[in-house]
């Protein structure tokens, strides 16, 4: 007997709300940081974010690893997805035109696939999912707009240090199923854990946390960047790279530019251009082809 395959349909509907999460959460910070500063409002988005995973852990009864080996991964893939990443990417878009670092973060399924493939020769990805990954990113061009792309060559390192947060995004799924045995919710708190002891200390020795007077919005943004766009977000980021595997649960990254435009028009009452709209559907369409099984894979899990 086989495990009962998980329902496509179920994980791609939860692939669009991861989208939707994360997609959301430059919102949230472009309305945080205007009375917050960055790596405050890091170390404010990962302990808030911590607590509420560390009373999930409670109130579920569940153990942490007691393994120092397992924490020492751990460390690396908090790195990887979270503090690492999210450094080069602030530090890179100060310096790199808001669309262009839009495409260039966009690319972690690109990485997944080239590391897949210089590195785990065995998995390979087929050629439906690598046309896929450029699929997808040709509809995160379309929805940006092409002009985004004639700036690369300018601005190297900012464009370098955006490309390498979306290298480290596509590291951190490779590096990320090696904790297939942990239960989603003990592989997000503990990555989350970490990322306190990381941030935390960093903004004391760099900015003045106590010091701050945040607005009301920015509180709420604050709140809603770390309750929804990270400690919820990162219990489905572990369920979908079990079930999606690495480049289908990076190929969410192809979904952010359709939500952003969504949220646009819907909050802000932007219209839809048949340009943006064809995009979107290129977009979806890489997804699917990333994600949809192949007949045998299919015809295993009917058996």
């Amino acid at each position: 007997m086989t495990d009962k395959a998980p329902n496509l349909y179920v994980e791609l509907s939860l692939l669009g709300l991861l989208a939707l999460l994360w997609g959301s959460s430059y919102l949230f910070v472009n309305v945080a940081v205007q009375t917050i500063s960055p790596i405050t409002l890091g170390a404010i988005r990962v302990s808030i974010a911590a607590l509420m995973l560390g009373a999930i852990l409670v109130f579920r009864r569940v153990s942490l690893p007691r393994d120092p080996a397992v924490w020492g991964q751990l460390f690396w893939q908090s790195l990887f997805a979270s503090t690492g990443a999210w450094t080069v990417l602030a530090w890179g878009q100060q310096y790199v035109d808001s669309a262009l670092a839009a495409v260039l973060n966009s690319t972690s399924p690109i990485w997944v696939l080239v590391y897949t493939l210089l590195f785990f020769r065995a998995e390979n990805p087929g050629l439906r999912k690598a046309m896929g990954a450029l699929v997808g990113l040709a509809g995160v061009i379309l929805i940006i707009g092409t002009d985004a792309i004639s700036g690369i060559g300018q601005q190297v390192w900012g464009q370098l240090a955006v490309l390498s947060g979306a290298m480290m995004y596509g590291a951190a799924a490779i590096y990320g199923r090696r904790f297939h045995h942990l239960p989603n919710i003990v592989t997000a708190a503990a990555t989350m854990f970490w990322s306190v002891v990381v941030l935390v200390p960093a903004s004391f020795i760099f900015e003045a946390p106590l010091s701050i007077t945040p607005s009301k919005e920015s509180v709420l943004a604050a709140l809603c960047l770390s309750v929804f766009s990270t400690g919820l977000a990162l219990q489905l980021y572990f369920r979908l790279l079990k079930t999606l595997g690495s480049l289908g649960v990076t190929s969410q990254a192809y979904l952010r530019s359709g939500v952003g435009v969504l949220l646009g028009i819907i909050v802000l009452g932007e219209t839809l251009s048949p340009a943006v709209a064809l995009g979107i559907g290129v977009a979806v369409f890489g997804v699917l082809l990333i994600n949809w099984p192949s007949r045998s894979k299919a015809a295993a899990h009917s058996l």
